[in-house]
């Protein structure tokens, strides 16, 4: 087998789309003589001239050098036939995602290729094992999933498949780093590791307007505000298409046995019948052609702000925000004013139920998200509106404010706990290793923390004890923790000990 940093290394890529024209452009751009092929007609050759105007349009902005351009450009060969890919020494698949015709092709690449050859596929979800199941040679096979746009995407998973040699797996991963990867070494397991993973950011924000509880623009807003996430999940959805994600989670939730944590929603498969695919048609949970105004997350308001308020148990967090927005928290309750408190997993109705609190005047205000930005209040059914507002009046005075539906949880809750909650429970199962979870689902999905950081960040005990109060309030077994989650909760320790 030829080092991976050889010189002389020749790469082939089966399917020239996006993501193996993003293959081919790295691997051209480390010096790596790469034949591109497609059975299209005129597919690779077209792919190949995209690439070298890639090239060009970064000389252009000073971002490579015209020498580097020029060398990189003379690596990509487009290939007229699969033959032409006979002396590659590592071949990457990235093709349509259907098994019957990758495992058709890998069978016809192991007649063809040399006996040292690495054979590597770019599925985003099917089993590697699966791919190679019909194969002689299965040592040689494993999975190399990059993310699109592959340019700019950082991250590679190496899938290791049931039969695939320790020597094809250090040999991939010297690959992804010569390709300026960061390459982390996988499980072969249904969605891998962030397709698996990040099921949970997007399938929440969907049960929250699924329930009723906030529009996708408040979710979006109060996850970007109160947790820093780049996009909101509905954002996201609408970005990578309704046609891509809800496929790759229907796929996962069903591999899994239908696990109600892997779950989404029938609003998710109607935004799919319906054509609302996001960007891509113009409209998704969003209208992306200009004609209807983005809708606001910010809860509008014309009511006095209330000047007096009480807070409901040890909140300082709470009576420092509402005082910094200008109230004068009572030191008690006076029967009138609005009662202020911060429920952990609890709704309003809940929290006033335990408590024996007037409903009326309960406003309920999520501390646990950031809320430097964004406040997110909530009130129980029945609750007195003038009193809710005059509170949303004084938040509104310093912060941007969304008032949502009763949830346990609120939003920001409820998506970060379910975040961290899979992220443990992949943990659990050892898809990788505890920080390469983390290092993943940042590169791969832009997410601020890694899930086993976020629970660390939120503090395991918390994180236990939302995804607790919402499994037993909601007699949902989708917010059942971790078993991960729940031992280091219960010992104090870090979700990231091993």
């Amino acid at each position: 087998m030829k080092s991976m940093n050889s010189p002389e290394l020749t790469l082939g890529v089966v399917g020239a789309g996006a993501m193996g024209g993003g293959i081919a452009q790295v691997a051209a751009a480390a010096g790596i003589r790469v034949w591109v092929h497609d059975t299209r007609e005129g597919a690779a050759a077209n792919a190949c001239e995209k690439i070298h105007a890639r090239f060009a349009k970064r000389v252009a902005s000073d971002k490579m050098s015209a020498e580097d351009a020029e060398a990189a450009s003379s690596c990509l060969l487009p290939a007229s036939s699969l033959s032409d890919l006979a002396d590659c020494d590592v071949v990457i698949e990235a093709i349509v995602e259907k098994l019957e015709v990758k495992t058709a092709l890998f069978s016809e690449l192991e007649e063809l290729l040399q006996e040292d050859a690495i054979l590597a596929s770019n599925t985003s979800s099917l089993p590697i094992g699966a791919i190679s199941a019909g194969l002689n040679r299965k040592e040689r096979v494993a999975g190399m999933h990059f993310f699109n746009p592959v340019p700019v995407m950082k991250l590679v998973e190496v899938i290791r498949a049931p039969d695939t040699s320790e020597a094809v797996m250090e040999a991939l991963v010297e690959l992804g780093y010569r390709l300026g990867r960061t390459p982390v070494v996988v499980k072969d397991t249904p969605g891998f590791l962030v397709n698996f993973g990040g099921r949970a950011y997007t399938t929440e924000g969907l049960a929250l307007v699924h329930e009723g509880v906030a529009t996708p623009a408040q979710v979006d807003a109060i996850m970007r505000d109160g947790f820093g996430f780049r996009m909101g999940p509905f954002e996201l959805m609408d970005l990578t298409g309704m046609d891509v994600n809800f496929p790759v989670t229907q796929f996962v939730h069903e591999s899994f046995f239908n696990d109600p944590r892997l779950r989404s929603t029938p609003l998710h498969r109607y935004m799919l019948d319906t054509g609302q695919l996001g960007r891509k048609t113009g409209r998704g949970f969003y209208d992306h052609n200009g004609v209807v105004p983005s809708p606001s997350p910010d809860t509008e308001v014309s009511a006095e702000p209330a000047k007096k308020v009480f807070v409901h148990g040890e909140a300082p967090k709470l009576t420092a925000l509402i005082e910094a927005c200008g109230a004068c928290v009572l030191k008690s309750d006076d029967g009138r004013v609005p009662v202020l408190a911060a429920p952990i997993g609890e709704d309003a109705s809940a929290y006033a139920a335990r408590h024996g609190l007037n409903h009326r005047r309960l406003v309920c205000v999520d501390t646990v998200t950031n809320c430097e930005k964004r406040v997110t209040l909530m009130a129980a059914p029945g609750s007195n509106a003038e009193l809710v507002m005059s509170v949303v009046a004084r938040f509104a005075q310093a912060r941007r404010v969304s008032l949502i539906g009763d949830s346990p949880g609120f939003v920001g809750q409820r998506i970060a706990t379910m975040v961290v909650n899979l992220g443990c429970e992949m943990a659990q199962m050892g898809l990788a290793k505890v920080e390469d979870i983390d290092l993943a689902m940042r590169l791969g999905l832009n997410y601020p923390f890694g899930p086993l950081e976020l629970a660390d960040h939120l503090e395991p005990g918390v994180t236990f004890r939302i995804l607790e109060q919402i499994q037993l309030l909601s007699g949902d077994d989708r917010y059942r923790p971790s078993q991960w989650l729940r031992r280091r909760a219960q010992l104090g320790l870090s979700a990231r000990t091993t």
